[in-house]
């Protein structure tokens, strides 16, 4: 699935806004989306490089089966 791809490649974009945004001194989900993400806010872009590249994995195995 092409979206699928399209989905993971951005989430993973996210994920590297999140870390340069990080070293910037800014909080991108709680200043930018007023999301407070606790303790998980040292580890959020991790999340969104690993669900992202899931994601984009998934899809690509897709795209190959077609």
């Amino acid at each position: 699935m092409k979206a699928l791809s399209t989905i993971g490649g951005a989430i993973v974009v996210w994920g590297f806004i999140d870390l340069g945004m990080s070293w910037a001194g800014t909080d991108v989900y709680y200043d930018w989306l007023g999301i407070d993400v606790g303790s998980l806010y040292p580890y959020t872009h991790w999340i969104a490089f690993g669900a992202g590249g899931v994601l984009a994995f998934i899809g690509n195995q897709d795209q190959e089966e077609e």
